[in-house]
């Protein structure tokens, strides 16, 4: 059950931060509203945010963690800790040279994730000044990035988990200060960055406990780096093809009218919540077991990881997807519809949320196919079939979003996510790298049963609440939300047991693990 606890860390602590980011959003929310300035700031917290998933979440990661791994394995942790401070040498070179080409040519990149803002000179203008401020949270987020990989191959879970907790406190600080001083969209652009610098500080501490405190020493590009860099650059392209799919309709939202992006992005925050803490989470836990099963060429014990992992991500994925269909519109009601974001805004924000959520599994299958991968140091596959996606995505966006608006925009990101995962999980059994699994083939039918039979009593419960939700005083509203919420996940489980979805004996541990 070594899986099954690093997951439950994982995604407790992952679970944590998204509570204190609905937090954040709420304020945030109520302060810009979805108009200009929210746009704006949407558009300036995107592109830092970009280089996270593909370096926190994503390429860097996929190639580091497996090498480090298996420094650790053959050298010990001595070499392997001299092995990751020359890779943070050339990270942080590389990086800085970045920050300072992109702060220079700020009025040049912008307009090319939002084509849009060119007809505005104003939004234009601000998104500049937004994004010079935020740009340097890729700095330190990059490095926090090669800390969690450091700590996460030596079994220390928590506090890479905790780290999001920080720029969440950051940012809610930064809204309260902002809406004082009456500058909330430039607060909020300081809060990501200094979000970074305490995320930063927090993982040097914790290495330095684990005994991995790491020096910086003169960058050499020597062959063992260049061989990093070869298994890391292809992957940069490959684990970040949600994140550029996200950027490609972020630029085509900024042609719309003012407050698509924000719809989006809203919708796309609550969609992240299962993603982050089902699919991280497990691909987290997968990727170095994984990736000593097959340094170990213990092929059937790897299949059996995989397995597990894709059977445990959709018990948990399929009824969300589910549950942020049918429920969108109430929940982002009571969590965001008050001062300046509108019950328009809660509608459109709904519509793109739902779209969104059919592309729910596909997101999560992706993080849990994609360490297969990345385990065997192939970062050229999920390259080539991430090329694909895009241009799926591209295609479908401009397609989609003449006649649908923000939502079609939603649903060819939707539809790319399920050309990547299917294409990933065809190539795996193609290979002989993964076969689906007698439980898993009697498992997915079950969850996939269990999930609509929550949906038929979502849809009873939300009649039944609707009163309470949508007229009641701010405290009965959060009341029948969370009802709403505990009494779905609640029937879920029984019908989880009732259909033979999962076992009973797991949930427990879960549960208990959770307690």
């Amino acid at each position: 059950m070594a899986l099954l606890r690093n997951v439950a860390t994982v995604g407790g602590f992952t679970m944590m931060s998204r509570v204190l980011g609905f937090v954040r959003d709420a304020v945030t929310a109520a302060a810009l509203g979805a108009g200009p300035i929210s746009d704006a700031f949407v558009v300036a917290f995107r592109l830092p945010n970009l280089f996270r998933s593909l370096f926190a979440e994503g390429a860097f990661n996929a190639a580091f963690v497996p090498s480090f791994s298996r420094m650790i394995a053959e050298h010990g942790e001595l070499a392997a800790k001299i092995y990751a401070e020359r890779v943070l040498s050339l990270l942080v070179t590389a990086l800085l040279i970045m920050l300072v080409i992109t702060e220079i040519f700020m009025p040049f990149v912008v307009p090319l994730i939002a084509a849009g803002f060119v007809k505005d000179q104003d939004e234009l203008d601000l998104a500049i000044s937004f994004t010079r401020i935020t740009f340097p949270h890729l700095l330190f987020i990059s490095i926090v990035a090669l800390l969690g990989g450091v700590l996460n191959s030596v079994n220390r879970f928590a506090a890479v988990a905790g780290t999001p907790v920080l720029l969440n406190i950051c940012l809610i600080a930064a809204a309260f200060i902002g809406q004082h001083l009456g500058h909330v969209g430039e607060a909020l652009c300081w809060g990501i960055t200094l979000a970074g610098v305490a995320q930063f500080i927090w993982l040097l501490v914790s290495a330095a406990r684990a005994g991995m405190a790491l020096r910086l020493p003169w960058p050499r590009l020597d062959r063992e780096m260049k061989t990093f860099l070869g298994l890391m650059i292809p992957g940069i392209f490959g684990a970040g093809v949600t994140q550029i799919n996200m950027m490609v309709s972020t630029n085509v939202a900024s042609l719309l009218p003012h407050g698509s992006i924000t719809y989006l992005y809203y919708a796309d925050r609550l969609n992240q919540l299962p993603l982050a803490v089902v699919g991280i989470a497990v691909a987290t836990a997968i990727l170095p077991p994984l990736s000593k099963q097959l340094r170990d060429n213990d092929s059937r014990g790897a299949n059996t990881t995989q397995n597990r992992g894709l059977e445990l991500a959709l018990l948990l994925t399929l009824p969300s997807a589910v549950a942020l269909g049918i429920a969108a519109e109430p929940i982002l009601s009571v969590l965001f519809e008050r001062g300046a974001f509108s019950a328009a805004a809660t509608h459109g924000t709904a519509t793109a949320l739902q779209a969104y959520a059919l592309g729910l599994p596909a997101f999560v299958l992706i993080k849990v196919l994609a360490p297969a991968f990345y385990a065997r140091q192939d970062t050229r596959t999920p390259v080539r079939i991430g090329i694909v996606s895009v241009i799926a995505n591209l295609v479908l966006t401009l397609a989609l979003s003449i006649p649908f608006a923000h939502v079609g925009n939603a649903l060819a990101t939707t539809i790319a996510g399920w050309i990547n995962a299917l294409a990933l999980a065809w190539m795996l059994q193609r290979r002989g790298h993964f076969i689906v699994d007698e439980q898993a083939r009697s498992r997915v039918p079950r969850i996939i049963v269990a999930s609509l039979a929550m949906a038929a009593s979502l849809f009873g419960l939300q009649t039944g609440l609707h009163r309470w939700i949508y007229d009641g005083l701010e405290w009965q509203r959060l009341s029948a939300l969370m009802a709403l919420v505990g009494l779905g996940m609640a029937s879920y489980a029984c019908f989880a047991v009732l259909f033979g979805a999962a076992d009973p004996d797991v949930l427990r541990r879960v549960l208990r693990r959770r307690s």
